[in-house]
């Protein structure tokens, strides 16, 4: 044993020390806490949105994604063949990213980008990836941001109110969603005349998060549902907190804004995975992994973007990236590969446990002919070395036994702004 695997197997990092069927458990308990309204970590927020309603043919509408980089916009509508038609997609930088702004500034930043908008729809749909607790107007007030979004006064706040408020258009109807609930209802769009069971949606990229359709007779916290409906339920699963965290997560997490909140979404998502794999670098080198010379180097490293840890361990523009000028030989480029593909096979089984547990909560998936269909969308989920792979490896092993179920994946492109158009127009 090297010394890099001794590092991994001393702090636990190996995907071998995760137990899938205990995370299922745990995080399925955990939901059904959520949706009695019991204390939890999973908020299980009811939507009002349903996955029933029918596409109208040209009817125009806006359609606006605010994630964790980026805000977009576009004009979207579907023809009479049901072909989807986009006009004016504009991209523009998530605002309180680099500064904090004040309620006031923030809705005025995203009104100013909707400015050629006005005129187009009284219909806005609004994907918005961030914790909300939804209403039955289909407005939502914000929870708590993550991915290190600087707008405290924004918490607390209507969403949607404050947006038409912002813009001078109070009377326009708009609808407000997740990522993951747009990126499930553009899934359903994309496979119409297909037969699955049930439907998913979810995000791996800056930030992850996970959605589903629950029965409401099982949302018992919320009052006056139709016991014979059913809604899609935001689970909020970044900051599932019953994850093994070892103590490399907990002193990276102990960097971050907000210690103690969204602790899973630190394990695998990308606006935190390069500065989880610093941390875990740096230990590595106070751990003598290293060499004498790259300790050195190592300790006074900047934080590593998750792209330039992508990059490293793909041998993609080696010469421009930070580890190829701080590790000095050899043997400390394999070492330190070789831990950070340890930490992208350990977040992809603990991705794959997540998404286990809510096929499982669904009960659905029980036959090959109706499959549980999984919109998956993100630049971490695809574009990390070897995750997807990996990702339904583990997936695949843990429902060929007893748990067994059938599943699909598909990639929706735009899904987040697709779904949040099609959530304006059928509702």
């Amino acid at each position: 044993m090297n010394k890099a695997q001794q590092f991994l197997k001393v702090h636990k990092l190996n995907s071998s020390e995760i137990d899938i069927q205990k995370i299922t458990d745990d995080f399925i308990a955990d939901m059904k806490h959520g949706l009695e309204g019991k204390p939890g970590s999973l908020q299980m927020i009811p939507t009002y949105l349903g996955a029933e309603g029918k596409i109208k043919p040209n009817e125009p509408v806006v359609a606006i994604d605010a994630g964790g980089t980026n805000f977009r916009a576009v004009k979207m509508s579907f023809d009479n063949d049901m072909n989807l038609v986009t006009e004016n997609l504009q991209q523009r930088k998530m605002p309180a990213i680099d500064e904090e702004l004040s309620n006031k500034e923030f809705f005025a930043t995203l009104a100013a980008y909707l400015t050629s908008y006005k005129d187009v729809s009284e219909k806005i749909g609004f994907c918005f990836s961030y914790a909300v607790e939804m209403f039955p107007n289909k407005d939502g007030k914000l929870l708590e941001w993550s991915k290190e979004v600087k707008a405290p006064e924004v918490i607390g706040q209507m969403v949607g109110e404050n947006l038409l408020e912002a813009m001078g258009t109070p009377g326009k109807h708009i609808v407000l969603m997740n990522d993951t609930v747009s990126t499930l209802l553009a899934g359903q769009a994309a496979t119409a005349g297909r037969k699955f069971d049930t439907y998913i949606g979810f995000i791996l990229g800056t930030g992850t998060n996970a959605c589903y359709i629950e029965k409401n007779k099982n949302i018992s916290k919320t009052a006056n549902l139709d016991p014979k409906g059913n809604m899609i339920i935001n689970i909020e699963s970044g900051n599932f907190s019953m994850m093994p965290r070892t103590d490399i997560d907990i002193a990276f997490d102990n960097t971050t804004k907000q210690p103690g909140r969204y602790t899973f979404e630190k394990m695998i998502s990308g606006g935190y995975f390069g500065g989880l794999c610093t941390t875990t670098l740096k230990m590595a080198a106070a751990e003598e992994v290293f060499s004498s010379e790259t300790k050195v180097k190592m300790k006074n490293m900047d934080e590593l973007t998750s792209e330039e840890v992508n990059n490293f361990v793909s041998g993609v523009d080696l010469p421009a990236n930070t580890l190829t000028t701080v590790l000095m030989s050899k043997q400390d480029k394999e070492a330190a590969a070789e831990i950070i593909n340890a930490m992208i096979t350990r977040s992809a089984k603990l991705t794959a446990a997540s998404l286990a547990a809510v096929i499982l909560k669904t009960g659905k998936g029980k036959s090959a002919d109706k499959p549980v269909l999984m919109t998956i969308e993100g630049t971490t989920f695809y574009k990390m070395k070897n995750f997807q792979l990996m990702f339904e490896a583990f997936l695949q092993g843990f429902f060929s036994g007893e748990n067994r179920r059938f599943y699909e994946i598909v990639e929706v492109p735009n899904s987040s702004l697709i779904g949040a158009g099609i959530a304006a127009i059928v509702n």
